[in-house]
């Protein structure tokens, strides 16, 4: 297969982080490790924002299991090709609990990019919203436009769901926007913002 140049994508991920989260209202964020937690921290770190500092593979099942318990906020996921790559199993259980307000955004860069741009199996053709629509997600696809976000945004944020959505972005390389690294206080930050005071006791 041929490996695509996606640094010559049109959208780049922080305008599009952006974007989504201007209209997020009291979503529920799971910010995925790496660049996706700098990018929704760049667009204005939040209390109900919780950004991974680890658990590659994750993100996508720690955003079934909030939006299962917390059926009525709708869960938003913003994670990386590489990340969701190592959780592709995450699909079959999300499309089988079928939460319907939970919305996965993959930002696909086509690059490892924390351990120096290497490329992912998307530069090589791996389709991940495919997959998606493979494992039984009702609501898929890749976004590589300005005119075809725009039109994804409503869907993200209120489309019945699972939704996923491939947003092909530019690979570069982005100043670190850094969100709190305490993860007790994000923890305890998003519960309270979530839950309430009482929360924290």
């Amino acid at each position: 297969m041929d490996v695509t140049r996606s640094d010559t994508y049109p959208l780049r991920r922080r305008d599009v982080v952006e974007a989504i989260l201007a209209g997020r209202g009291e979503a529920l964020v799971i910010a995925g490790l790496g660049a996706p937690a700098w990018d929704c921290t760049a667009a204005g770190d939040h209390p109900l924002t919780f950004p991974l500092w680890g658990a590659m593979g994750g993100a996508a099942m720690i955003g079934l299991g909030l939006a299962l318990a917390q059926p009525s906020r709708r869960v938003l996921v913003i994670t990386g090709d590489g990340e969701m790559l190592m959780g592709l199993g995450s699909l079959a259980t999300i499309a089988v609990q079928a939460p319907e307000n939970l919305a996965i955004v993959v930002l696909d860069n086509e690059r490892y990019g924390e351990t120096g741009m290497q490329l992912t199996h998307t530069a090589h053709g791996i389709d991940l919203a495919a997959l998606a629509a493979a494992a039984g997600l009702p609501i898929t696809g890749t976004v590589h436009d300005q005119a075809g976000l725009e039109a994804a945004i409503a869907d993200i944020h209120g489309a019945p769901g699972p939704v996923f959505l491939n947003i092909k972005v530019r690979a570069e390389d982005l100043p670190l926007v850094l969100p709190p690294k305490d993860g007790v206080h994000l923890k305890d930050r998003f519960r309270i913002a979530l839950l309430g005071e009482e929360a924290a006791v």
